[in-house]
């Protein structure tokens, strides 16, 4: 069979690359760099830690495919650092990974265990010990290597379904296929939308910016997500790739709509976490050296989506980086079979 994946972000990439194992005819079609748009920059955070039992239980599934694509790659995709959750939902986190049976720890914020940039702040603190830093420079590599000259740079314009198959339309030239996966990012929906499939279309803007960390930082800083809590802003911070530290947070939404323009919620994003770094972080110095960019759902929670119509697959959500290699492993199934993965987190049905 044919198949079409639109889109070489990491989800895209990983898919590409499963069915290519699997001896399937397949091309992927991206009209910038691969991972250039959600999937961009050179580190991210993976943990096994969710609000969710079931979102925990796929993060441990794909943390083990991780370490299979290190070996293949002849180098660690994770760095096993940790990973730190605080702040008052702090509490609804551990259960969940209780209750999916995995290793963790609640301590409070003066507790030996913890290796953050802060003295103080709002607990109590949840310890993912399976947690750390994604490589996501060494992950782009293999995954672009892997997919080789099945990666084709075109722009795709519409996915349309038709009686011989799916068309697929990428500037002057056509292809005919069996079936196609649409995960391009932020233009998934309006792709999605031609081939009749209905997923979120509301985007604002997102900007993660990295600092230099102070001299008497701990040592191999665990990655720490903090809950909004006491008038605090939710934050994600991690070590990023060239020593300093990355930090993104929650700004204004007014400040980040997309109608607020890029340039003007890149201002304000850069103002508030440059202030938060200053007041809260005393390891690391409030200087920017360096910015990530790129587009969010702001309807979307962290969890997996995915919709189908006919022979179409679309999939969607926010922060799937950790899940790379187990979406590859999901929807390549479903691509080759023609079911629909169910959703996880956010949204999904529980009995």
């Amino acid at each position: 069979m044919r198949v079409a994946v639109i889109g070489a972000g990491v989800v895209g990439l990983s898919v590409t690359l499963t069915l290519l194992r699997q001896g399937v005819d397949v091309w992927c079609y991206e009209a910038g760099e691969p991972m250039g748009e959600r999937s961009a920059g050179d580190t991210r955070i993976f943990r096994l830690a969710h609000v969710y039992p079931d979102m925990v239980e796929l993060a441990a599934r794909s943390g083990a495919l991780f370490a299979r694509w290190s070996e293949q790659a002849g180098t660690p995709l994770i760095d096993r650092v940790g990973t730190v959750v605080s702040g008052a939902g702090t509490a609804t986190w551990a259960t969940a990974m209780a209750a999916a049976g995995a290793p963790h720890d609640l301590v409070e914020p003066d507790s030996p265990l913890l290796r953050l940039p802060a003295r103080a702040f709002p607990g109590p603190a949840l310890i993912d010990p399976s947690g750390g830093v994604i490589r996501v420079d060494r992950l782009r590599a293999y995954l672009v290597a892997a997919a080789g000259h099945r990666l084709r740079h075109a722009r795709v314009e519409a996915v349309e379904q038709t009686p011989a198959g799916v068309r697929v339309s990428a500037g002057p030239a056509t292809d005919v296929v069996d079936t196609a996966l649409i995960a391009a990012g932020s233009g998934t929906s309006g792709l999605a939308a031609g081939a009749g499939i209905d997923t979120p279309s509301a985007l604002e803007h997102h900007l993660r910016v990295t600092f230099p960390l102070r001299r008497g930082a701990p040592e191999r800083p665990q990655c720490w997500i903090t809950e909004a809590a006491d008038g605090l802003p939710g934050t994600y911070q991690h070590l990023a790739a060239a020593g300093g530290w990355a930090v993104g947070g929650d700004v204004d939404p007014a400040l980040v709509a997309w109608s607020a323009g890029r340039d003007a919620a890149e201002r304000a994003s850069l103002a508030a976490v440059t202030a938060h770094v200053a007041e809260h972080l005393p390891f690391v110095e409030p200087r920017p050296i360096g910015r990530v960019y790129c587009t969010h759902h702001p309807d979307l929670g962290d969890g997996l989506q995915f919709a189908r119509n006919g022979r179409v697959l679309a999939v969607h959500g926010e922060n799937l980086m950790k899940f790379a290699p187990l979406l590859g492993e999901v929807l390549a199934g479903a691509c080759v079979d023609g079911s629909t993965p169910a959703d996880a987190g956010p949204g999904a049905v529980r009995s």
